[in-house]
């Protein structure tokens, strides 16, 4: 019997892929996942990270534990992630960041799109408008009239270019028309710090950083920027209730992996998240903080891979209209 050694090699060779391929999606993980936040801890994207990572570890069976890598608004624990090794081990957690990077920084090592696999949506986190204790305005009209009559005096802290709070303070004083001093910080904890401390007078941040010190009457807060009221916040109007029409912002959280990760890392890893939203301390602890996790349905590569492009077309215009960039 004729033997075709070339062919025999090849079918050899096609099995032992596939085997390999097997092998790599039945073990997978093998050691401790990083998830990467481009962001400083005790930070509301730190927080959503934390919750998640605690029931992704035990689901995969496999600890994933969170590491800080915060500056440049991000970028740079995005850049981290896009060279690193592509087997499914280091998975990257960013907000709506991830979507205007492009736009905002000339220079980026990386492309938001095609330098990632995108796992799944997590979070839209509501933001709230927020001032010192003793600001005068009683009320988000009051706030608006008072910015408008003292812009030169009036200062607005955020977490630095490309943070949530620079957007949402970006938006703000687009829709009221007024430009007042911006304080950027080294984080959402130092701005907040300074906040508390009076050192400047307003920001607009997320539920899950501002919850906790409205409640507690250590801030004043004036509205929420979402089209409903938040549940853990029930007396705080939205801002077009409150009296600017159709200012809407929300911070949705994606988890992504390096660009080349297999499919079937990808493919658990989606899957550990969707148990993760339906973990009940989950799901308990993001209403606590004012958001709840996505459905299911959006907590995958594709609906994640769709929504960051029309995120990208959607802040590109904002932000050059702004004139607002980073080197």
């Amino acid at each position: 019997m004729h033997v075709n050694i070339k062919s025999f090699r090849f079918v050899a060779g096609l099995a032992l892929v596939a085997s390999t391929f097997a092998h790599a999606q039945a073990t997978f993980p093998t050691k401790t996942i990083t998830m990467i936040v481009p962001f400083a801890a005790g930070g509301p994207t730190d927080t959503v990270a934390r919750l998640v990572a605690q029931s992704m570890s035990k689901t995969l069976n496999q600890q994933v534990i969170v590491e800080n890598v915060g500056g440049a608004g991000g970028t740079i624990g995005a850049a981290r992630v896009a060279k690193a090794e592509p087997d499914g081990h280091t998975v990257f957690l960013h907000h709506i960041g991830q979507s205007t990077a492009p736009t905002l920084y000339r220079k980026l090592s990386y492309s938001s799109i095609d330098s990632f696999e995108p796992i799944g949506l997590v979070t839209d986190v509501p933001m709230t408008i927020v001032a010192r204790k003793d600001f005068p305005a009683k009320d988000f009209k009051e706030l608006i009239s008072y910015i408008k009559a003292n812009k030169n005096k009036v200062s607005y802290a955020n977490a630095g270019v490309g943070s949530a709070s620079h957007l949402c303070g970006m938006l703000f004083q687009t829709a009221i028309d007024t430009e007042v001093t911006t304080v950027p910080y080294k984080g959402t904890g130092p701005a907040m710090n300074d906040l508390l401390g009076s050192q400047v007078d307003f920001m607009c941040d997320q539920t899950t950083n501002t919850t906790s010190q409205i409640k507690s009457g250590k801030i004043k807060a004036y509205a929420v920027t979402t089209k409903t009221k938040v549940p853990s916040l029930p007396d705080l109007p939205t801002a077009n209730e409150a009296g600017l029409p159709n200012f809407e912002i929300a911070v949705w959280h994606g988890l992504y992996a390096p660009k080349g990760t297999p499919k079937p890392a990808i493919d658990k890893l989606a899957g550990a998240l969707q148990i993760a939203l339906k973990d009940s301390t989950v799901k308990q602890r993001f209403a606590e903080l004012g958001t709840e996790p996505v459905a299911e349905n959006r907590a995958t590569p594709e609906a994640l891979r769709s929504h960051l492009k029309a995120e990208i077309d959607k802040w590109a215009p904002i932000i050059k209209k702004a004139g607002v960039y980073a080197d």
